[in-house]
């Protein structure tokens, strides 16, 4: 596995260590140019009179979470030298507090702060989120204006607490299709927006392409003559599509549809470019339309649950378990599993100190394709087009069936890991879409982008470190079908953490009745499962705050593991 240097912001003296830490749910910020002709009217906030230096710095900061009319507010706070050579461009970087301390030595009328915080996170161009680790450090000088504490000195860039961003920002996702454009993949973006401006924001975001982290994973852009022209008359507008052919139209549509739709802006829509419709004939396009890409939990397609325990694979069903045909359920071997809801499955057998992964299909003997020391669970491709593994902790292995000839080859895929994570891969899943993988190294948690080069070879890039507070006691994870995680850990105060997708927050779930550890986690679009030190144990995927956890139906004092599948 290959290594990647990781990336170091600077601000002042900041120092980034590559890392995470948990954001509120609602929270982080972009600044949106949208195409409304109209200002949008914001109260009066700004600078109180005879505030104290040290406070005014802190409103400083507050003021930096309100970014409209690039950041006026912020700048009220600063005199009129440094509002005009302030630049506010760049990441934003997200600190959990602000610490103020004054450095002594200043003269008369002058004041200086030393001002520091711990960082969980950055902002990128682009509103997408990147946990981060590391600490703050920055010194900002007043001196009085009038009789008034101003801010005369301070680094570029903005710094935000996210007590503040929590209640000024909102995530929203955007769709773009993944590099075989069969699925929708969700880009997941915190934007400051007023409701009536949310759609051309959220549009103009889309116009811009995916966020730089999940780019690999996906398709072309559009060409860049194409362009967005604002809400005109009932209508989003475009430009530029003359080289677009109907197919990319018609794909095009289905981004914004299912975009705006997903942000609770009602359609039906109306897309026009140039003056004619963006898709002939289709005055008012909505969901429906694109039903066939929704990539909403509901509709994701049918689940069954599946079951291993004693060796052998079981089907869950009106409260009733029944052993499977052929070797997943003949045999008392298998160590781990994967099904598919089309009947394709991948197991781990283990005997004789070694492990083998076998493949095959419900009603068909199963194939051996794979051998090593150790295996982890095997992971499948969407439309299981390829199956994963991890052998020995350490090589990450791909399994494909070529279409053309039958013929099964397995070679090693390349994981960019950040620089000095060496150890063992005890889990690999691979989401939905199969653009994203999610890790478990040494009780890590890692995300990464599945890379599809020309050649059709795979490759893990762009890894960061997710949930970091959690501290090593990761045990188990998988992807819930709306794009984030279910985390189970050996913490008997935190044992099943739900985890956003891009790392931005991390939420318990019930603890009530958890045992520790958690060993293992599955979800269905209703469901959540998990196996902890006495049972499989379930609650519904939503509902109430504190759900108490309940035995499986027809698993009832069975510690096994529980396999959904999709």
């Amino acid at each position: 596995m290959k290594r990647a240097k990781p990336t170091v912001a600077v601000a002042s003296t900041l120092v980034l260590l590559t890392g995470c830490a948990s954001l509120p749910t609602n929270s982080a910020p972009h600044v949106i140019r949208t195409f409304t002709p109209q200002e949008t009217e914001m109260p009066a906030v700004g600078p109180q009179e005879g505030r104290e230096p040290d406070l005014l710095i802190r409103d400083f900061y507050a003021a930096a979470a309100i970014p409209d009319t690039d950041y006026e507010t912020a700048r009220s706070f600063l005199t009129e030298a440094a509002a005009g050579a302030w630049d506010p461009s760049g990441d934003v970087l997200v600190v959990d507090s602000i610490g103020v301390t004054t450095t002594p030595g200043a003269a008369v009328g002058e004041r200086t702060f030393a001002v520091h915080g711990s960082v969980v996170g950055k902002l990128q161009p682009g509103g997408s989120y990147a946990p981060e680790r590391g600490t703050y450090e920055a010194n900002i000088e007043l001196e009085l204006v009038d009789g008034e504490w101003r801010i005369a000195s301070l680094p570029a860039g903005v710094v935000i607490e996210r007590t503040e961003l929590r209640n000024q920002y909102q995530p929203y996702n955007l769709y773009f299709f993944d590099a075989e454009d069969k699925e929708l993949v969700t880009d997941r973006r915190w934007v400051h927006s007023k409701r009536d401006t949310l759609g051309s924001s959220l549009i103009t975001l889309l116009m811009e392409g995916p966020s730089e982290r999940l780019r690999p994973a996906l398709t072309g852009a559009l060409p860049s003559s194409a362009a967005f022209t604002g809400f005109n008359d009932g209508a989003y507008t475009f430009t530029g599509f003359g080289g677009v052919d109907e197919h990319a139209r018609t794909r095009f549509a289905a981004q914004v549809v299912w975009t705006l739709a997903s942000a609770g802006i009602t359609g039906p829509y109306n897309l026009q470019v140039d003056g004619q419709q963006l898709i002939d004939g289709a005055t008012a396009l909505d969901t429906d339309d694109f039903a066939d890409v929704s990539p909403l939990v509901e509709v994701v397609g049918e689940t069954t649950l599946y079951a291993l325990s004693d060796g052998k694979i079981r089907r869950l069903e009106g409260g009733e378990s029944t052993a499977v045909d052929g070797i997943l359920g003949g045999e008392d071997d298998i160590a781990s599993a994967d099904v598919t809801g089309g009947g394709e499955w991948a197991a781990v057998r283990s005997g004789d100190g070694a492990d083998t992964l076998w493949v095959g299909k419900f009603g068909v003997r199963g194939t051996e394709v794979l051998s090593a020391d150790t295996l982890t669970r095997p992971t499948f491709e969407q439309g299981a087009g390829a199956v994963w593994t991890v052998a020995d902790g350490q090589r990450i292995m791909r399994t494909v069936q070529s279409a053309a000839t039958g013929d099964i080859t397995t070679g090693q895929v390349t994981a960019e890991l950040p620089e000095g994570v060496e150890g063992n891969i005890s889990v690999l899943r691979l989401s939905r879409t199969g653009t994203r993988a999610v890790m478990v190294i040494d009780g890590s948690l890692y995300t990464g982008i599945v890379k599809r080069s020309a050649s059709g070879e795979r490759s893990i890039v762009n890894v960061l470190e997710y949930a970091q507070e959690l501290g090593g006691s990761v045990v188990a994870a998988d992807w819930r079908a709306d794009g984030s995680l279910i985390v189970g850990t050996s913490t008997s105060n935190l044992p099943v953490m739900r985890v956003e997708q891009d790392g931005s927050s991390m939420a318990a779930l019930s603890t009530g009745n958890i045992t520790a550890p958690v060993v293992a986690v599955a979800a269905s679009p209703s469901t959540v499962y998990v196996t902890d030190a006495n049972a499989v144990l379930q609650v519904p995927a939503s509902g109430e705050d504190n759900p108490i956890w309940r035995e499986v139906p027809g698993l009832e004092g069975v510690r096994a593991l529980p396999i959904v599948a999709r």
